[in-house]
C-alpha cells in the first residue's frame, strides 16, 4: 500500500528531471548559439575596425598629399598678393605723378597763356627802304602784320616775404653774402634771410598774320542740302553786287564743320563783306551766316628765357610784429644804411602772412 505513492513521486521526479534536462540542453544550445554569434560579431567588429583604420590611414595620406599639393598653391597665392600690392603701390605712385604732371601742365598753360585786349591802332605799311608804301587799288596781295609778343617776367611773392631793389648791383651782392640779417623794430628784432631772386620762365615770339583781300570765311552753314547744291547756292548768294557781293572765282565748303571759303575775282569785296559779320544766303530758305576775314598766321622766333636779378633780393622768414606798412618802413630804413652793408633802395614791397602777389619786372630792371 505504502510503495505505490513512492513510485508515483519517483516517476514525477524523473519527469521533472527530464524536463529540466531538456531546458538545460536548450539553454546550452542558446548559449552556444549566442557564443557563436558573439564570436561572429567580434570578427565583424575586428574587420570593421581594420577597415576603419585603413580608411583613417588613407584619409591621413590624402590629407598629407593635399597639404603637400597646396603648399605650392599657397606660395603662388602669396606671390600674387605681393605682386598685386606692388602693382597697387606703383599705380598710386603713377597716379600721384600724373596729378603732379597735370598740375604742372595747368600751371604752365596758365603761365604761357596770354590774353590781352589789343587797342585799335593805325598801321602804316613801310617798304624795306624806309619809305611809306602807298596802297595800290586792286592789289591782291594779302595784308600782312608782324607782331612781337613779349611776356613780362614775374616772380611770386608770398606772405612773410619782401622784395628789395637797390640802385646798385654791388649792394645786393653784399647783402646776399650774409646768411641772416637782424632788423630792429620798435618792440622786437627780426632775423630775416636774404635770398637771390630767380624769375619765372618767360616767352617771346613773333606772330606773322596774313589777311586775304580776296577770300571770305563763312561759318554756321546748315547742312540741309547736298554739298554741290550748297556750293552753288553760296556762289549765287555772294555774287550779287546789289547785296555787296562780286564775281566769285572759287567756293570751298566743308559740310562736316559747316564752314566755307569764298574766293572773289577782285580784291576789296571780301574786306567789305567781312566788316558786316553777318550775311543772308538763300538755301531752301533765307539763312543768316557768319562772315569774317580769311587769314593765316605763323609763329616765328619762339624763345623762352629766365634770369636772376642782380639788383633785387628777396627777404624771407619775416614775422608780423607790426602792421604791413610800418614793417616795410623798418626794412627800408635798415637796408638803406651803409653800416648794414645796404645802400639806396629803388623800390621795396613787403607782403604780410596770408597774402600773395605776383611781382613783375620792367625791362630796364631785367637788363640790370
Amino acid at each position: 500500500m505504502d510503495a505505490g505513492p513512492e513510485e508515483k513521486r519517483l516517476e514525477e521526479a524523473k519527469r521533472e528531471l527530464d524536463a529540466w534536462r531538456m531546458k538545460v540542453k536548450k539553454a546550452d544550445d542558446v548559449k552556444a548559439r549566442l557564443t557563436l554569434e558573439k564570436l561572429e560579431e567580434c570578427d565583424s567588429k575586428s574587420n570593421a575596425q581594420q577597415e576603419m583604420m585603413a580608411c583613417l590611414k588613407k584619409q591621413e595620406n590624402c590629407k598629407k598629399e593635399f597639404n603637400q599639393s597646396m603648399d605650392p598653391v599657397k606660395d603662388e597665392i602669396q606671390k600674387r598678393r605681393h605682386h598685386n600690392q606692388d602693382l597697387q603701390d606703383k599705380l598710386k605712385r603713377y597716379q600721384a605723378e600724373l596729378e603732379a604732371k597735370r598740375a604742372e601742365s595747368i600751371k604752365l598753360k596758365q603761365k604761357f597763356k596770354i590774353c590781352t585786349q589789343i587797342p585799335d591802332t593805325e598801321v602804316r605799311f613801310v617798304a624795306q627802304n624806309g619809305e611809306v608804301r602807298e596802297e595800290v587799288d586792286g592789289s591782291s596781295q594779302p595784308i600782312r602784320g608782324v607782331f612781337t609778343i613779349s611776356q613780362i617776367p614775374a616772380v611770386l611773392l608770398q606772405g612773410g616775404q619782401a622784395l628789395l631793389t637797390f640802385e646798385e648791383d654791388k649792394v645786393a651782392a653784399q647783402i646776399l653774402k650774409t646768411a641772416k640779417c637782424s632788423v630792429s623794430c620798435d618792440t622786437a628784432t627780426l632775423d630775416v634771410k636774404p635770398k637771390r631772386v630767380t624769375m619765372d620762365t618767360a616767352v617771346k615770339y613773333e606772330v606773322v598774320l596774313d589777311v586775304s583781300r580776296k577770300e571770305l570765311k563763312v561759318s554756321n552753314i546748315p547742312a540741309d542740302m547736298p554739298q554741290d547744291r550748297v556750293k552753288d547756292r553760296l556762289e549765287m548768294s555772294f555774287s550779287k553786287p546789289s547785296r555787296g557781293g562780286g564775281e566769285v572765282e572759287k567756293v570751298d565748303y566743308d559740310e562736316n564743320s559747316g564752314t566755307g571759303c569764298i574766293t572773289f575775282l577782285h580784291p576789296g569785296v571780301a574786306e567789305n563783306l567781312a566788316m558786316r559779320e553777318r550775311y543772308t544766303i538763300h538755301l531752301d530758305s533765307e539763312v543768316d551766316v557768319k562772315v569774317g576775314p580769311a587769314f593765316k598766321y605763323q609763329l616765328n622766333k619762339f624763345q623762352t628765357f629766365c634770369g636772376i636779378t642782380t639788383r633785387t633780393i628777396r627777404l624771407e622768414d619775416i614775422k608780423d610784429v607790426a602792421d604791413e606798412e610800418d614793417l616795410q618802413d623798418h626794412l627800408e630804413i635798415h637796408f638803406q644804411k651803409p653800416s648794414n652793408s645796404g645802400g639806396e633802395i629803388e623800390s621795396i614791397k613787403y607782403i604780410s602772412k596770408g597774402k600773395a602777389v605776383q611781382a613783375f619786372f620792367c625791362e630796364d630792371m631785367i637788363n640790370n
